[in-house]
């Protein structure tokens, strides 16, 4: 059992939260009056007494709130619950959606100390249940349940659907596909071709928002703007050889052309990242091949189902 220590709210991004004794949550949007609140998945932020405490002992005078955090919570190391945890707080409750964050502009602390907790200690969350919640409710946290939905996020690489020239078929078609097998489609991105950007939103899904299943499509042929198989290969721990070669027999059966495929599949911590083609066509085709075989590799990977 923990305590909810302070409330922090701004009323414009980029400004520093300040305390409030009480806060109204709103279902799927966030704390009433906070700019951060809204429909995404980083609706409230939270942060554990304890690393502010050890932050403090470097000399840092720190005020609640100036780390970007809506709650500060006592008690709990946040930073260690899994996605998908539920947190309650008073008559509140919320979804752990993602830990940590990737800081793009640094901010005063930052500059002050030479560094700032909230990237890699921070947690975010969105509402689930709201209510009023008060300095001094109290907190508890709750594994995330066994029969959770599995989670996806679907990334479409093109140079030319991300610049506007033409419209983003595959990814929806994915998306789709996957809602209909009861797969909760987390996020869905559109990057133009190359390594760099696509390396960063898969780290990013996997090590931060712990998605259990990440599907590409696109940038698995010959072009040089080509690299989805090696940003896969380069952020995996492990490869999975055995889904694309399956993958690239089965289509063989369709076409002689999917011998010039390069897709490829690997594991991330708890992710399986695959890759599909770009044409919907063939993306239709390679996902109807994997599923519902497919659910037994990740409830596996995710602890799920055990091995035959």
């Amino acid at each position: 059992m923990g305590k909810l220590l302070a409330i922090c709210i701004s009323k414009k991004k980029g400004t520093e939260k300040k305390e409030v004794k009480e806060a109204v949550l709103i279902p799927q949007f966030g704390i009433e009056g906070d700019a951060h609140a809204g429909n995404w998945h980083r609706q409230v932020s939270l942060l554990s007494l304890e690393r502010i405490e050890d932050f403090r002992k470097k000399g840092a005078e720190v005020a609640f709130g100036a780390f970007g955090e809506n709650l500060v919570v006592e008690g709990f190391d946040l930073s260690r619950c899994p996605v998908g945890s539920e947190i309650h707080v008073g008559e509140a409750v919320l979804e752990l959606t993602q830990l940590g964050k990737e800081c793009h502009t640094h901010c005063a602390i930052y500059h002050r100390m030479g560094d700032c907790i909230m990237p890699r200690e921070g947690v975010f969350s969105r509402v689930i249940k709201g209510g009023t919640i008060r300095q001094g409710d109290l907190v508890e946290v709750f594994p995330p349940d066994p029969e959770r939905a599995y989670t996806a996020a679907v990334i479409t690489l093109s140079d030319r659907a991300s610049s506007g020239e033409y419209e983003d078929l595959s990814g929806p078609l994915i998306q789709d596909f996957l809602e209909n097998q009861g797969i909760v489609v987390e996020e869905r991105l559109l990057l133009p071709d190359g390594r760099e950007a696509l390396e960063k939103a898969l780290i990013r899904l996997a090590d931060q928002r712990e998605i259990s299943l990440i599907f590409t499509t696109g940038g698995t042929g010959f072009s040089e703007r080509d690299c989805t198989p090696e940003a896969t290969k380069a952020v995996c721990d492990r490869e999975v050889p055995g889904i694309p070669e399956a993958l690239r027999q089965y289509s063989l059966t369709i076409t002689k052309k999917a011998m010039l495929s390069r897709q490829t599949a690997g594991i991330r911590k708890h992710s399986l990242i695959i890759n599909l083609p770009g044409s919907p066509k063939a993306c239709k085709e390679n996902l109807e091949f994997l599923f519902p075989e497919l659910f037994h590799g990740i409830g596996i990977l995710r602890g799920t189902e055990k091995e035959n």
